[in-house]
């Protein structure tokens, strides 16, 4: 490994995902590889270390007694006594068994292979109906008149919720998940307890509502988690709500980045986006392919609950990791030419969807949403190009435009 540069050296001793450069919100993949190449597992100016390689990753998320979800004692500080801390540390992603492995075993079949299929000729329609409305117009944004709107149907769908009733479900969403970034400025972090109020609000009377009218037919997520008991353990009101809000707030950010992203790379490398058309069958692969170039999440953690050597460096107990998705997702050891775009690629061992018992519950759900919408948008407008710049907010943890211009002729 060559020495780096006096300038990529002082680069890689700053990087610390608390404290990043204006740039790195567009194009966060220079300095990926810059740390990736030269301190793999980088230790950060609060004792935290960042880790960039594939295989460190794979090892994390395949040891959860050793690498704890748990975020308890991680977002004491940033939250306090609040309810961004009370739906934080209750949702699914972030706890350990024996409460996560409840609700995933809740959930059980209910995303299984066979309710995939059954949802594919709804979901056809939905983007059929978007597309339609938007011939019309010359120049629309991407994210908020498709991408986010497909998904916000879909985990609607799935959870019952009544029609009238979704506008408000992404602005909860953007603001309840915005609220994981870090330094986040005060009106952000007010937004972010004042959506999950107006949520809990919401979902008291919804569930109540489902609970007096639940039948023995139905079978749908929240019935599983209305229903769920074993060894004595039942969800509470409390946990109910917050994993109704994990569901929904996941469901639609990461499928809704994945679809943007999608698109985004494609008009950005045309040649791609030729392949894919001249060869639809390629989209399987093309899919998993965005999900590695341009991971929906770039960042998650984990907590070490014993000392443990990583690359050869000791970390001691109770040290937070963060854990590099975006950067392991472009790693020269296991991607030729990871900055390179190739529809054809189909890097099925990416680590878009975490791993381990963590492993994405609605995987198989984000991937038809884009399987179906991506293919779909090109099928209607082939000339779809970008219409202006996309718009990246500051988020280091979710990789997406918040807006992108696009037009069709």
């Amino acid at each position: 490994m060559p020495n780096p540069s006096p300038e990529d050296q002082a680069v890689v001793d700053k990087f610390d995902p608390r404290d990043l450069p204006d740039d790195f919100y567009v194009n966060p993949y220079p300095y990926y590889s810059l740390v990736q190449e030269h301190d793999p597992v980088h230790l950060c100016g609060d004792g935290s270390y960042f880790l960039s390689k594939h295989a460190d990753l794979h090892k994390v998320y395949r040891d959860p007694k050793t690498y704890s979800s748990d975020k308890r004692d991680l977002f004491k500080p940033l939250f306090g006594d609040t309810l961004l801390y009370e739906h934080h540390t209750t949702s699914l992603v972030f706890n350990d068994p024996p409460l996560h492995t409840h609700v995933r075993k809740a959930i059980g079949d209910a995303l299984s292979q066979k309710t995939i299929v059954a949802m594919e000729s709804g979901l056809r329609e939905i983007d059929e109906d978007l597309l339609k409305n938007l011939e019309n117009q010359a120049t629309f944004d991407f994210v908020e008149d498709f991408a986010s709107i497909i998904p916000i149907e879909v985990i609607s769908n799935l959870l019952r919720v009544p029609q009238q009733d979704r506008d408000q479900l992404r602005r909860w969403a953007v603001a309840i998940l915005g609220a994981l970034e870090f330094n986040l400025p005060k009106e952000r972090f007010e937004l972010g307890n004042q959506c999950v109020a107006e949520f809990l609000d919401y979902l008291q009377d919804f569930v109540a509502d489902r609970k007096r009218n639940l039948s023995d037919d139905d079978d749908d997520i929240l019935s599983r988690l209305i229903r769920w008991e074993d060894d004595g353990f039942k969800l509470s009101d409390t946990q109910l709500y917050h994993q109704i809000i994990f569901l929904l707030n996941a469901g639609h950010d990461t499928t809704t980045n994945l679809i943007a992203n999608g698109v985004y790379s494609l008009l950005t490398h045309p040649d791609q986006k030729q392949i894919l058309i001249t060869e639809p069958g390629l989209i399987n692969s093309a899919v998993e392919e965005f999900l590695r170039f341009e991971s929906p999440v770039q960042l998650g953690n984990r907590m070490t609950t014993k000392e443990v050597e990583i690359g050869g460096i000791k970390i001691p107990q109770n040290t937070n990791l963060h854990l590099g998705i975006g950067a392991a997702n472009r790693d020269p050891d296991v991607y030729k030419k990871p900055a390179q775009l190739d529809v054809a690629r189909n890097p099925r061992n990416h680590h878009a969807f975490a791993g381990g018992i963590h492993l994405c519950a609605g995987l198989n759900v984000a991937r038809l949403e884009a399987r179906i919408a991506i293919p779909a948008i090109f099928e209607r407008f082939p000339d779809l190009h970008l219409a202006g710049d996309a718009h990246y907010d500051r988020r280091a943890r979710f990789r997406a435009p918040l807006t992108m211009p696009v037009t069709i002729k």
